[in-house]
Protein backbone atom coordinates (compact mmCIF):
# COMPACT_ATOMS: atom_id res chain seq x y z
CA UNK A 1 0.00 0.00 0.00
CA UNK A 2 1.20 3.22 -0.90
CA UNK A 3 1.36 6.07 1.86
CA UNK A 4 1.26 9.37 1.05
CA UNK A 5 3.80 12.07 1.89
CA UNK A 6 1.16 14.31 3.68
CA UNK A 7 0.23 11.17 5.93
CA UNK A 8 4.14 10.63 6.72
CA UNK A 9 4.15 14.34 7.78
CA UNK A 10 1.07 13.77 9.62
CA UNK A 11 2.07 10.97 11.66
CA UNK A 12 5.81 12.15 12.01
CA UNK A 13 4.89 15.42 14.13
CA UNK A 14 2.31 13.56 15.95
CA UNK A 15 5.22 11.08 17.24
CA UNK A 16 7.62 13.61 18.14
CA UNK A 17 4.57 15.74 19.54
CA UNK A 18 4.24 12.58 21.47
CA UNK A 19 7.96 11.65 22.92
CA UNK A 20 7.58 15.30 23.65
CA UNK A 21 4.58 15.08 26.17
CA UNK A 22 6.42 11.52 27.50
CA UNK A 23 10.01 13.25 27.62
CA UNK A 24 9.10 16.84 29.24
CA UNK A 25 5.27 16.71 31.05
CA UNK A 26 6.59 18.70 33.56
CA UNK A 27 7.45 21.67 31.66
CA UNK A 28 4.83 21.29 29.31
CA UNK A 29 2.17 21.21 32.47
CA UNK A 30 3.99 24.42 33.61
CA UNK A 31 4.09 26.37 30.18
CA UNK A 32 0.29 25.02 29.82
CA UNK A 33 -0.39 26.66 33.41
CA UNK A 34 1.46 29.72 32.42
CA UNK A 35 -0.39 30.19 29.21
CA UNK A 36 -3.63 29.40 31.15
CA UNK A 37 -2.96 32.09 33.12
CA UNK A 38 -2.18 34.30 30.58
CA UNK A 39 -5.78 33.61 28.72
CA UNK A 40 -7.79 33.31 31.29
CA UNK A 41 -9.01 37.20 31.32
CA UNK A 42 -10.63 36.18 28.04
CA UNK A 43 -11.53 32.83 28.80
CA UNK A 44 -13.48 34.40 31.66
CA UNK A 45 -14.73 37.01 28.94
CA UNK A 46 -16.51 34.87 26.78
CA UNK A 47 -18.27 32.48 29.69
CA UNK A 48 -19.79 36.41 31.32
CA UNK A 49 -20.29 37.43 27.62
CA UNK A 50 -22.53 33.72 27.54
CA UNK A 51 -24.19 34.65 30.23
CA UNK A 52 -25.37 38.35 29.96
CA UNK A 53 -26.08 37.32 26.37
CA UNK A 54 -28.93 35.39 28.18
CA UNK A 55 -30.40 38.98 29.89
CA UNK A 56 -29.32 40.90 27.03
CA UNK A 57 -31.60 38.86 24.34
CA UNK A 58 -34.60 39.51 26.62
CA UNK A 59 -33.99 42.67 27.01
CA UNK A 60 -33.27 43.52 23.44
CA UNK A 61 -36.67 42.31 22.19
CA UNK A 62 -38.41 44.85 24.38
CA UNK A 63 -36.56 48.29 23.24
CA UNK A 64 -38.28 50.21 20.47
CA UNK A 65 -39.80 46.32 19.03
CA UNK A 66 -42.09 48.77 16.50
CA UNK A 67 -39.86 51.34 15.63
CA UNK A 68 -39.06 53.17 12.52
CA UNK A 69 -36.36 55.56 13.27
CA UNK A 70 -32.89 53.95 12.26
CA UNK A 71 -31.15 55.72 15.11
CA UNK A 72 -32.98 53.84 17.67
CA UNK A 73 -32.83 50.51 16.03
CA UNK A 74 -29.11 50.84 15.85
CA UNK A 75 -28.79 51.57 19.87
CA UNK A 76 -30.82 48.91 21.05
CA UNK A 77 -27.48 47.00 21.40
CA UNK A 78 -25.69 49.20 23.49
CA UNK A 79 -28.89 49.71 25.81
CA UNK A 80 -29.79 46.12 26.02
CA UNK A 81 -25.80 45.88 26.85
CA UNK A 82 -25.59 48.47 29.05
CA UNK A 83 -28.96 47.28 31.54
CA UNK A 84 -27.60 43.83 31.41
CA UNK A 85 -24.14 44.65 33.01
CA UNK A 86 -26.21 47.69 35.27
CA UNK A 87 -28.84 44.57 36.50
CA UNK A 88 -26.19 42.19 37.44
CA UNK A 89 -23.55 44.97 39.22
CA UNK A 90 -27.05 46.17 40.91
CA UNK A 91 -28.15 43.11 42.22
CA UNK A 92 -24.56 41.73 43.60
CA UNK A 93 -23.96 45.00 45.18
CA UNK A 94 -27.33 45.10 46.62
CA UNK A 95 -26.51 41.86 48.15
CA UNK A 96 -23.22 42.17 49.45
CA UNK A 97 -23.93 45.67 51.12
CA UNK A 98 -26.71 44.00 52.92
CA UNK A 99 -24.53 40.77 53.96
CA UNK A 100 -20.84 42.44 54.33
CA UNK A 101 -21.53 45.47 56.97
CA UNK A 102 -23.08 42.68 59.39
CA UNK A 103 -20.35 40.18 58.65
CA UNK A 104 -17.88 42.39 59.37
CA UNK A 105 -19.47 43.46 62.61
CA UNK A 106 -20.14 39.63 63.48
CA UNK A 107 -16.39 39.22 63.25
CA UNK A 108 -15.05 41.69 64.75
CA UNK A 109 -17.51 40.95 67.89
CA UNK A 110 -16.29 37.63 67.62
CA UNK A 111 -12.35 38.40 67.90
CA UNK A 112 -12.95 40.97 70.55
CA UNK A 113 -14.78 37.90 72.33
CA UNK A 114 -11.35 35.95 72.13
CA UNK A 115 -9.84 37.20 75.40
CA UNK A 116 -12.50 37.27 77.43
CA UNK A 117 -13.75 33.74 76.43
CA UNK A 118 -10.11 32.16 76.94
CA UNK A 119 -9.91 34.03 79.76
CA UNK A 120 -13.20 32.13 81.02
CA UNK A 121 -11.91 28.71 80.09
CA UNK A 122 -8.84 28.98 82.12
CA UNK A 123 -10.97 30.38 85.29
CA UNK A 124 -13.42 27.15 84.64
CA UNK A 125 -10.47 24.98 84.19
CA UNK A 126 -8.64 26.16 86.85
CA UNK A 127 -11.78 25.14 89.56
CA UNK A 128 -12.44 21.75 87.83
CA UNK A 129 -8.82 20.61 88.67
CA UNK A 130 -9.20 22.29 92.55
CA UNK A 131 -12.80 20.56 92.99
CA UNK A 132 -12.89 17.65 95.62
CA UNK A 133 -15.19 15.72 93.32
CA UNK A 134 -11.78 15.09 90.80
CA UNK A 135 -10.39 12.37 91.01
CA UNK A 136 -6.76 12.10 92.31
CA UNK A 137 -4.83 11.16 89.32
CA UNK A 138 -6.05 14.00 87.56
CA UNK A 139 -5.15 16.55 90.11
CA UNK A 140 -1.92 15.25 89.84
CA UNK A 141 -1.48 16.78 86.39
CA UNK A 142 -0.51 20.33 87.21
CA UNK A 143 -1.73 22.14 84.10
CA UNK A 144 -0.64 25.96 84.72
CA UNK A 145 -3.50 27.50 82.53
CA UNK A 146 -2.42 30.77 82.86
CA UNK A 147 0.52 29.56 80.92
CA UNK A 148 -1.86 28.07 78.49
CA UNK A 149 -3.60 31.27 77.98
CA UNK A 150 -1.10 33.16 77.56
CA UNK A 151 0.36 31.23 74.78
CA UNK A 152 -2.97 30.90 72.79
CA UNK A 153 -3.34 34.47 72.83
CA UNK A 154 0.61 34.86 72.00
CA UNK A 155 -1.19 32.30 68.84
CA UNK A 156 -3.67 34.32 68.02
CA UNK A 157 -1.37 37.79 68.37
CA UNK A 158 1.17 36.33 66.03
CA UNK A 159 -1.50 34.72 63.51
CA UNK A 160 -2.66 38.43 63.51
CA UNK A 161 0.36 40.01 62.69
CA UNK A 162 1.04 37.34 60.43
CA UNK A 163 -2.11 38.65 58.32
CA UNK A 164 -1.18 42.43 58.27
CA UNK A 165 2.26 41.14 57.66
CA UNK A 166 1.05 39.97 54.08
CA UNK A 167 -0.65 43.38 53.09
CA UNK A 168 1.47 44.11 50.51
CA UNK A 169 1.22 40.69 48.53
CA UNK A 170 -2.37 40.72 49.44
CA UNK A 171 -2.66 44.63 47.75
CA UNK A 172 -0.69 43.07 45.24
CA UNK A 173 -3.06 39.91 44.62
CA UNK A 174 -6.49 42.26 45.01
CA UNK A 175 -5.15 44.89 42.10
CA UNK A 176 -4.36 42.12 39.95
CA UNK A 177 -7.64 40.59 40.38
CA UNK A 178 -8.74 43.96 39.76
CA UNK A 179 -7.45 44.74 36.42
CA UNK A 180 -8.12 41.15 35.20
CA UNK A 181 -11.88 41.26 35.98
CA UNK A 182 -12.12 44.82 34.10
CA UNK A 183 -10.35 43.08 30.91
CA UNK A 184 -13.11 40.74 31.38
CA UNK A 185 -15.86 42.45 31.38
CA UNK A 186 -14.52 44.75 28.67
CA UNK A 187 -13.90 41.70 26.61
CA UNK A 188 -17.22 40.25 26.88
CA UNK A 189 -18.82 43.62 25.95
CA UNK A 190 -17.01 43.53 23.18
CA UNK A 191 -17.97 39.74 22.49
CA UNK A 192 -21.70 41.16 22.77
CA UNK A 193 -21.52 44.00 20.81
CA UNK A 194 -19.97 42.73 17.83
CA UNK A 195 -21.25 38.92 18.38
CA UNK A 196 -23.12 38.49 14.67
CA UNK A 197 -19.86 39.65 12.75
CA UNK A 198 -17.78 37.25 15.40
CA UNK A 199 -20.17 34.05 14.40
CA UNK A 200 -20.15 35.32 10.56
CA UNK A 201 -15.89 34.82 11.01
CA UNK A 202 -16.23 31.87 12.77
CA UNK A 203 -18.85 30.22 10.32
CA UNK A 204 -16.35 31.21 7.53
CA UNK A 205 -13.62 29.67 8.66
CA UNK A 206 -15.39 26.38 9.53
CA UNK A 207 -16.93 25.97 5.87
CA UNK A 208 -13.19 26.71 4.93
CA UNK A 209 -11.17 24.63 7.04
CA UNK A 210 -14.55 21.40 7.69
CA UNK A 211 -15.47 19.22 5.55
CA UNK A 212 -19.60 19.64 5.28
CA UNK A 213 -20.47 16.06 7.24
CA UNK A 214 -18.39 17.35 9.72
CA UNK A 215 -19.43 20.43 9.89
CA UNK A 216 -23.06 19.55 10.27
CA UNK A 217 -22.55 17.06 13.17
CA UNK A 218 -20.50 19.85 14.92
CA UNK A 219 -23.29 22.23 14.34
CA UNK A 220 -25.56 19.75 15.40
CA UNK A 221 -23.50 19.25 18.98
CA UNK A 222 -22.95 22.83 19.44
CA UNK A 223 -26.77 23.69 19.29
CA UNK A 224 -27.78 21.16 21.73
CA UNK A 225 -24.80 22.27 23.85
CA UNK A 226 -25.75 25.69 23.60
CA UNK A 227 -29.81 24.87 24.37
CA UNK A 228 -28.55 22.68 27.59
CA UNK A 229 -26.40 25.53 28.50
CA UNK A 230 -28.42 28.65 28.27
CA UNK A 231 -31.43 26.65 29.69
CA UNK A 232 -29.34 25.79 32.87
CA UNK A 233 -28.58 28.93 33.57
CA UNK A 234 -32.26 30.86 33.56
CA UNK A 235 -33.28 27.39 35.52
CA UNK A 236 -30.37 28.10 38.40
CA UNK A 237 -31.26 31.55 38.39
CA UNK A 238 -34.73 30.90 38.99
CA UNK A 239 -34.01 28.45 41.58
CA UNK A 240 -31.44 30.64 43.37
CA UNK A 241 -34.48 33.19 43.85
CA UNK A 242 -36.64 30.63 45.14
CA UNK A 243 -34.23 29.27 47.69
CA UNK A 244 -33.08 32.99 48.58
CA UNK A 245 -37.03 33.72 49.13
CA UNK A 246 -37.58 30.79 50.69
CA UNK A 247 -35.09 31.21 53.60
CA UNK A 248 -35.85 34.99 54.36
CA UNK A 249 -39.30 34.18 54.49
CA UNK A 250 -39.03 31.36 57.19
CA UNK A 251 -36.75 33.37 58.98
CA UNK A 252 -38.81 36.02 59.21
CA UNK A 253 -41.51 33.51 60.28
CA UNK A 254 -38.72 31.32 63.01
CA UNK A 255 -37.89 34.78 63.90
CA UNK A 256 -34.23 34.43 63.08
CA UNK A 257 -31.85 37.91 63.04
CA UNK A 258 -30.62 39.23 60.06
CA UNK A 259 -32.96 37.28 57.54
CA UNK A 260 -32.74 39.78 54.39
CA UNK A 261 -29.03 39.63 54.23
CA UNK A 262 -28.75 35.88 54.99
CA UNK A 263 -31.58 35.13 52.59
CA UNK A 264 -30.22 37.24 49.45
CA UNK A 265 -26.82 35.78 50.20
CA UNK A 266 -27.73 31.79 50.64
CA UNK A 267 -29.79 33.21 46.94
CA UNK A 268 -26.59 33.92 45.68
CA UNK A 269 -24.53 31.35 46.71
CA UNK A 270 -26.99 28.81 45.51
CA UNK A 271 -25.87 29.61 41.53
CA UNK A 272 -23.40 27.25 42.42
CA UNK A 273 -25.80 24.01 42.45
CA UNK A 274 -27.12 22.13 45.69
CA UNK A 275 -24.00 22.72 48.23
CA UNK A 276 -23.52 26.51 47.62
CA UNK A 277 -26.41 27.52 49.86
CA UNK A 278 -24.63 25.64 52.55
CA UNK A 279 -21.71 28.55 51.91
CA UNK A 280 -24.55 30.86 52.67
CA UNK A 281 -25.69 29.20 55.39
CA UNK A 282 -22.12 29.25 56.89
CA UNK A 283 -22.36 33.16 56.69
CA UNK A 284 -26.00 33.11 58.67
CA UNK A 285 -24.56 30.74 61.18
CA UNK A 286 -21.62 33.04 62.14
CA UNK A 287 -23.65 36.62 61.99
CA UNK A 288 -26.41 34.70 64.13
CA UNK A 289 -23.76 32.55 66.79
CA UNK A 290 -22.77 36.32 68.22
CA UNK A 291 -26.04 37.21 69.09
CA UNK A 292 -27.29 34.28 70.14
CA UNK A 293 -25.61 30.84 70.16
CA UNK A 294 -29.07 29.03 70.66
CA UNK A 295 -30.69 30.65 67.87
CA UNK A 296 -27.77 29.97 65.44
CA UNK A 297 -28.35 26.13 66.24
CA UNK A 298 -31.78 26.41 65.80
CA UNK A 299 -30.86 28.61 62.31
CA UNK A 300 -29.14 24.91 61.52
CA UNK A 301 -31.85 22.98 61.51
CA UNK A 302 -34.08 25.13 59.78
CA UNK A 303 -31.35 25.53 56.68
CA UNK A 304 -30.56 21.68 56.67
CA UNK A 305 -33.95 20.92 56.48
CA UNK A 306 -34.69 23.87 53.81
CA UNK A 307 -31.70 22.47 52.08
CA UNK A 308 -33.27 18.82 51.94
CA UNK A 309 -36.30 20.26 50.46
CA UNK A 310 -34.68 22.30 47.64
CA UNK A 311 -32.18 19.14 46.96
CA UNK A 312 -35.22 16.76 46.41
CA UNK A 313 -38.10 19.15 45.50
CA UNK A 314 -37.32 22.26 44.11
CA UNK A 315 -33.88 21.68 42.44
CA UNK A 316 -34.77 18.64 40.10
CA UNK A 317 -38.22 20.28 39.05
CA UNK A 318 -37.01 23.60 38.66
CA UNK A 319 -33.22 23.07 36.52
CA UNK A 320 -34.43 19.34 35.88
CA UNK A 321 -37.26 20.77 34.11
CA UNK A 322 -35.50 23.28 32.36
CA UNK A 323 -32.93 21.52 30.80
CA UNK A 324 -34.89 17.85 30.48
CA UNK A 325 -32.62 16.00 32.71
CA UNK A 326 -34.33 14.11 35.47
CA UNK A 327 -33.94 14.66 38.94
CA UNK A 328 -31.64 10.98 39.50
CA UNK A 329 -29.38 12.45 36.49
CA UNK A 330 -29.46 16.33 38.06
CA UNK A 331 -27.90 14.85 41.77
CA UNK A 332 -25.20 12.31 39.70
CA UNK A 333 -24.23 15.65 37.74
CA UNK A 334 -23.46 17.44 40.91
CA UNK A 335 -21.75 14.03 42.73
CA UNK A 336 -19.04 13.51 40.03
CA UNK A 337 -18.82 17.01 38.98
CA UNK A 338 -18.23 18.50 42.36
CA UNK A 339 -15.73 15.58 42.79
CA UNK A 340 -14.33 15.92 39.81
CA UNK A 341 -13.42 19.61 39.87
CA UNK A 342 -14.58 21.24 42.74
CA UNK A 343 -17.21 24.42 42.65
CA UNK A 344 -16.52 24.48 39.35
CA UNK A 345 -17.37 20.75 38.63
CA UNK A 346 -20.35 21.35 40.19
CA UNK A 347 -21.16 24.19 37.65
CA UNK A 348 -20.35 22.35 34.89
CA UNK A 349 -21.97 18.64 35.95
CA UNK A 350 -25.58 19.37 34.97
CA UNK A 351 -25.44 21.02 31.35
CA UNK A 352 -23.14 18.80 30.53
CA UNK A 353 -24.83 15.65 31.82
CA UNK A 354 -27.95 17.54 29.95
CA UNK A 355 -26.18 17.72 26.74
CA UNK A 356 -25.19 14.09 26.34
CA UNK A 357 -28.23 12.52 27.44
CA UNK A 358 -29.85 15.03 25.11
CA UNK A 359 -27.65 13.51 22.28
CA UNK A 360 -27.72 10.12 23.64
CA UNK A 361 -31.49 10.41 23.33
CA UNK A 362 -31.74 11.96 19.65
CA UNK A 363 -29.40 9.11 18.83
CA UNK A 364 -31.64 6.39 20.37
CA UNK A 365 -34.64 7.58 18.98
CA UNK A 366 -33.03 7.87 15.54
CA UNK A 367 -31.78 4.41 15.55
CA UNK A 368 -35.08 3.04 16.46
CA UNK A 369 -37.18 4.73 14.13
CA UNK A 370 -33.96 3.81 11.29
CA UNK A 371 -35.02 0.22 12.40
CA UNK A 372 -38.82 0.81 12.25
CA UNK A 373 -38.40 1.86 9.14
Amino acid sequence: MKIKRKEIVKYTIFIVLLLFVLIYPVQIYQLFMNLLGIVMPLILGGVLAYALNILCVRIEKHLFPNTKYRWLQGSRRGIAILLSVIIVILVMTGVFRLVLPQFVSALTDFFKSIPAMVSDISSLAEKLNSHSAVPDQLKAININWTSVQSKVMKFLTSGVSGLFGSTFKIVTSLAKGIFNALLAITFAIYILATKEKLTAQVKKASRAFMKPKHLEKTSYVLNITNKMFSSFIVGQVTEAFILGTLCALGMFIFKFPYALPVGAFVGITSLVPIFGAWAGGAVGFLLIAVDSPLQAVLFVVFIIVLQQLESNLVYPRVVGTSIGLPGIWVLTAITIGGGLGGIVGMLLGVPVAATIYQLFKNETNRRLESQIE
